[in-house]
């Protein structure tokens, strides 16, 4: 983003950085040093006369504090990370849970040459199991050090520590039986491309286990206590085509009841497996859901496919919406650059998603190759000034004779009226910056005396109601397929996503955001 944005720091004496109680900050600080989400820590390095650098926390979180002077400290990291992304599993609260042979196995399946004319091999034979203690390596690279470009450094020396997470899959041994199951799909907060392609695949999948009983609950958490809204059935006929249109075949809301009105009302609909598709504070749901269930000791799989336009997934290479976004976006991007090419001193402003990451605005910008500045949320910047934007634009306008701005939504919100308002997931309503910085280009045009043409598209609706791509429909696929496995495995309580290029099994707290901070029924 250097050369895209490197005109529009805040001032020559100032340094691009976060303030420390910045949400992003917190995410990064966190994504970078592994501490516990429940128990996020301010940290303070400071270098002592001995060349140490020792970490101060907060008297609260202390027990998450690592004191690098201790020579065990690797291996009690190690640990504490080992414990914290251990998943939770039907065992841990019913000890005495059978299992049973997987029935998602080759046998069911037509053979298609000659070398298996007498069906495919037995399950014992066929090597396509996950083992229970397959592991994923969670970061790849070992820096050498803290200034190495993009270093995510756990101590001063950059001591290479591996963290393990759990490979996602089909297991040999399975925790339901398929014809006792009463499978549930819900879908919450807002659109996203891609959908119901997982709708689809998470339908097939339980039918190729053997389930019969599907059922869709519409209109996310709400249709778990609003009388009117009757639960869908699901079939494989029913969802067959439904990957080929945007939105969601059973509808998306934010809010709901409460946690213990949800767990309630599944007890009554006898569901014991719940697939909820949604982003921090649908997770943040579906945790307190599992944490209930496992309080009234019900034999429930929850599990979670991470749905996020944005792509700010903790530790996730990719959420799946994310390059159908990216894609549909270069028509935005495209339309202002044709404005603003074919205009007298035109300038095109072009506002994407992304409340507090800039992936989208900036895959974007790069893809396109006609963005001239792109603003995103993680670097601060100021409009007026030597080093502001409407200063660059004035230089762009005198050497090019156009220019396009790339912003994302969470961009420059020190630079427009807070509202205080919270929307029905508790996320803060942003401010529109798309339209602050339309409206301070025509102002200092005007005060400068140099005419200009300005005009502002803002796409997010209709690039929210798209059918997904060929990247994102497969991602779909093989996330819905996988929460399915993790289901019948035993697991609850768990997020299925993609860490380098595999698909795994995350803890649902140490994905989420602020867990403590998320309303729970969002």
């Amino acid at each position: 983003m250097e050369t895209l944005s490197h005109t529009i720091t805040t001032s020559a004496s100032a340094k691009p950085r976060l303030p420390r109680n910045d949400n992003v900050h917190r995410r990064l600080l966190r994504f970078r040093h592994g501490f516990s989400s429940l128990n996020l820590v301010t940290l303070r390095s400071q270098r002592s006369s001995s060349g140490f650098f020792k970490v101060e926390c907060s008297q609260k979180s202390s027990k998450n504090c690592i004191d690098f002077s201790d020579p065990d400290w690797k291996s009690k990291f190690q640990q504490d990370f080992e414990r914290r992304f251990n998943i939770p599993h039907i065992t841990d609260t019913f000890p005495d849970a059978h299992s049973f042979p997987s029935t998602f196995c080759l046998r069911m399946r037509t053979p298609v040459t000659e070398d298996f004319a007498e069906g495919y091999p037995s399950d014992e034979e066929w090597h396509g199991y996950i083992n229970n203690n397959d592991r994923v390596l969670l970061k790849v690279i070992h820096y050498s050090s803290p200034t190495s470009a993009g270093a995510e450094c756990i101590d001063p020396n950059c001591t290479w520590v591996e963290q393990w997470v759990h490979r996602a899959g089909p297991r040999e041994k399975i925790y339901f039986k398929p014809e006792e199951v009463k499978a549930a799909i819900v879908t919450c907060g807002g659109l996203c491309p891609g959908l119901n392609d997982v709708i689809r695949q998470i339908v097939i999948t339980l039918e190729i286990y053997g389930v019969k009983n599907i059922v869709g609950i519409p209109f996310g958490y709400r249709g778990f206590s609003d009388k009117g809204l009757a639960e869908m059935p699901l079939l494989r006929k029913v969802v067959q085509n439904i990957h080929l249109s945007g939105g969601s075949l059973l509808g998306v809301s934010r809010g709901g009841p409460s946690v213990s009105d949800i767990v309630t009302s599944m007890e009554e609909r006898g569901i014991n497996m719940l697939f909820v598709l949604g982003g921090n504070g649908t997770h943040a749901g579906a945790n307190a859901i599992h944490d209930e269930c496992r309080k009234r000791k019900l034999k429930v799989a929850v599990v979670g496919v991470p749905k996020t336009i944005d792509n700010d997934i903790l530790l996730m290479d990719k959420t799946f919406g994310f390059d159908t976004a990216v894609e549909e976006a270069q028509r935005a991007i495209n339309s202002a650059y044709i404005e603003a090419h074919s205009a007298y001193h035109g300038i095109g402003v072009v506002k994407l998603m992304g409340r507090s990451s800039g992936f989208i605005a900036m895959q974007s910008s790069l893809a396109s190759g006609q963005v001239d500045i792109c603003l995103i949320p993680e670097v601060p910047f100021n409009l007026h000034g030597p080093h502001g934007v409407l200063r660059h634009l004035k230089y762009l306008i005198e050497t090019k004779g156009s220019a396009v701005v790339c912003v994302a939504e969470g961009a420059g919100q020190n630079l427009v009226e807070k509202t205080n308002a919270t929307d029905a997931s508790g996320n803060i309503v942003l401010g529109d910056i798309g339209v602050r910085i339309q409206q301070e280009t025509k102002k200092y045009f005007k005060e400068i005396g140099i005419p200009a043409d300005v005009k502002y598209i803002d796409p997010t609706y209709m690039i929210r109601a798209c059918r997904a791509n060929a990247s994102d429909g497969i991602l779909c696929t093989v996330l819905g397929q996988n929460a399915v496995h993790g289901a019948f495995a035993g697991y609850s309580g768990i997020t299925v996503g993609i860490c380098n290029t595999h698909y795994v099994y995350f803890p649902i707290p140490e994905v989420i955001s602020h867990p403590r901070e998320v309303d729970p029924n969002s």
